[in-house]
């Protein structure tokens, strides 16, 4: 079996965004999202390098800095971000 490495590269905004998303899902009855247990382990894994790698996320400003990257994400995603607000 091969257990190679994967790198995932994310923007800092993309890296934010994803990490309040993934706190949010941990917070809630993750087993109606995820129905697979051996989901769990990468979740976590992706959510803990997230939370090391972005040591402002418990900046007073935090809320104000997602706010700013998931407009910018939305700009970013022109017509299709649009579709899904609506």
């Amino acid at each position: 079996m091969d257990n190679s490495e994967i790198t995932i590269k994310l923007t800092s905004d993309e890296a934010l965004v994803l990490s309040d998303w993934l706190e949010r899902v941990q917070m809630t009855d993750l087993s109606r999202l995820v129905d697979d247990p051996a989901a769990w382990a990468p979740i976590h894994k992706l959510a803990g390098t997230l939370d090391k790698a972005l040591p402002r996320i418990f900046a007073a400003d935090y809320a104000e800095r997602l706010d700013a990257a998931r407009r910018r994400l939305k700009e970013t995603m022109g017509s299709f971000a649009e579709e899904q607000d609506g």
